[in-house]
């Protein structure tokens, strides 16, 4: 009986292009390191990441 051997898929980091292992092994995937995920992390916290909207304001006002 022969076993297939998969290979870990390597994918480039979001945050700097590093070629990285897309595996359990790599706790921070599918970033390369800690430091790239919290640096994604932190552009999004900053809104630097935004989502369009394209609803018009509500111009109902409570009184």
């Amino acid at each position: 009986m022969t076993q297939e051997v998969v290979k870990p898929r390597k994918v480039a980091c979001p945050a700097c292009g590093e070629t990285t292992e897309y595996s359990p092994k790599n706790p921070f995937r599918p970033f390369c390191s800690e430091r790239c995920k919290l640096m994604d992390l932190g552009d999004w916290a900053s809104e630097k990441f935004r989502i369009p909207d394209s609803t018009p304001p509500d111009l109902y006002e409570p009184e």
